[in-house]
């Protein structure tokens, strides 16, 4: 899981960098998230992840295109941002299911117990 969640920080760290957003979707999305498999994906977020991909490859490839670099140059400023904000979501949605295997802290901390007895100074 570790490995899908890097992706994703790569990818929404390309997102955030500069450059034309458009050009800024193709390469967070060719470079990062191309190589993931939506079986290797928790299930919480295997359909956002699907329909990412249908997203990215919407439109048919003309001239040598790939087709994400095909649907990105369809879609409107505010389609690629809409899907760079998918992107950061699903990141978001990677980072709290990998930590949900993690043992919870205690809220609390008990002072009683934080010093050992053999510590604490007598006079």
């Amino acid at each position: 899981m570790s490995y899908h969640v890097d992706k994703f920080f790569a990818a929404v760290s390309v997102l955030s960098g500069h450059g034309h957003i458009k050009q800024r979707l193709i390469s967070a999305y060719e470079d990062h998230l191309t190589s993931i498999r939506d079986d290797d994906l928790p299930v919480a977020v295997k359909q956002t992840f699907a329909d990412l991909t249908d997203l990215m490859h919407h439109v048919t490839p003309l001239n040598g295109e790939g087709p994400i670099c095909a649907s990105v140059r369809k879609m409107s400023v505010d389609e690629a941002n809409q899907c760079a904000q998918l992107m950061v979501d699903l990141y978001g949605d990677m980072i709290r299911h990998s930590d949900s295997g993690q043992t919870a802290l205690p809220l609390q901390f008990d002072e009683r117990r934080s010093v050992p007895a053999l510590l604490v100074k007598t006079n």
